[in-house]
């Protein structure tokens, strides 16, 4: 029984490892290429790594469950076509005792995905976002993209080229107010970016500027339009990131810091929906390597060998569905009334029973 409780570990973690592998790089990949045109444009490669990182954890948590259903669907898929689970099950070993190894891998893999949710992954996640935004405003430039807009404090900037360590060309700034309407609007030929690492502050220096102010209208109800040699913009950057860390969302806090503020907002009478939906979206996403074992075995053995890449389809889709499933719900958190905290369970309750009936009838036959 050793021997084959090794040779199905063997080949189940050879598939999962290189499952894991290139559904994590996939996944990962799509998160950096917004931080690699920054590591392009003079942003350290450290922080590159930094971001990546942070971002692991989180990462981790859809790819485990991933990999273990094709993992299974790979190994139990392979077995099943060359017959081998049928002379097992004709010497008496039953399905249970075949796919014990993974039933205990895929414990441990649950019990680390639960730590990633609840401990590790959030509060990383949050440092990620403040990595890039800090980085990018001590890189200014690479913030700075022709012809796409930067929104900072009500201010709407467009640049036509970028040279230098600082140096923008063709620039439009706009000043907006907080109904979205025009109040500045400043064409300048040239400008240059500076930060002040001290006291957190961006300064945008502009020059032989076209100042159009829709505010200062004269009498015919035109826009007041004068020429500058020089306009200089102040962005406290330093204040808005701090803001950003007292406020911390509870998509980035551990899970005793959320557990803390459900109670404390519910000691001042209000609605703690979003908050439970956070905490319990958690826990269902570090359950589903069960949910993708117990679904994925029977599927993979009833699997032939020609049919393995049909068995992989199924696998994208199933966990896209599971994925897609638990998000629809979680965007629900405006609705309490449809108690989204518990329909985030329903993805979970489905995928375990409807796996544990046909493991079972499998297992009767």
């Amino acid at each position: 029984m050793k021997t084959l409780n090794w040779y199905v570990t063997r080949g189940f973690l050879l598939a999962f490892s290189m499952a894991i592998g290139i559904l994590t790089f996939g996944m990962t990949g799509a998160n950096l290429v917004k931080v690699l045109d920054y590591v392009s444009q003079g942003i350290s490669f450290w922080t590159f790594l930094q971001f990546t990182l942070y971002i692991l954890p989180i990462v981790l948590t859809f790819t485990v469950p991933w990999a273990v259903m094709v993992a299974v669907m790979l190994v139990f898929g392979r077995m099943s076509a060359d017959s081998e689970i049928t002379a097992m099950r004709a010497c008496g070993i039953s399905i249970m005792q075949i796919v014990s190894p993974i039933l205990i891998i895929t414990f441990f893999l649950t019990i680390f995905c639960l730590y990633l949710q609840v401990e590790v992954g959030p509060p990383l996640l949050g440092k990620s976002r403040s990595l890039m935004s800090t980085a990018a405003i001590n890189q200014p430039l690479a913030i700075f993209e022709p012809g796409k807009p930067i929104e900072y404090e009500n201010t709407i900037i467009y640049i036509d080229d970028k040279e230098g360590d600082n140096i923008i060309r063709g620039v439009q700034l706009y000043k907006v107010t907080d109904e979205q309407e025009v109040a500045l609007d400043i064409s300048a030929v040239h400008g240059k970016l500076t930060v002040d690492k001290e006291k957190q502050i961006l300064n945008v220096y502009l020059y032989d500027c076209l100042v159009v102010n829709h505010t200062g209208e004269g009498g015919d109800g035109t826009p007041n339009r004068f020429f500058a040699r020089e306009v200089k913009f102040d962005f406290n950057y330093g204040q808005q990131a701090n803001a950003e860390r007292v406020s911390t969302r509870a998509k980035y806090m551990r899970l005793s810091d959320l557990m803390a503020k459900i109670r404390m907002t519910k000691m001042i009478n209000q609605d703690t929906t979003e908050l439970e939906v956070e905490l319990n979206q958690r826990i269902a996403f570090a359950l589903s390597p069960i949910a993708f074992l117990l679904l994925g075995l029977p599927l993979a053995i009833r699997t032939s060998r020609r049919e393995t890449s049909v068995g992989l389809f199924l696998s994208v889709i199933l966990a896209g569905a599971f994925f897609l499933s638990i998000i629809l719900c979680e965007s629900l958190s405006s609705y309490p009334k449809l108690y989204p905290q518990y329909l985030l369970w329903l993805p979970n309750i489905l995928f375990q029973i409807l796996g544990a009936v046909m493991t079972y009838r499998i297992s009767q036959r």
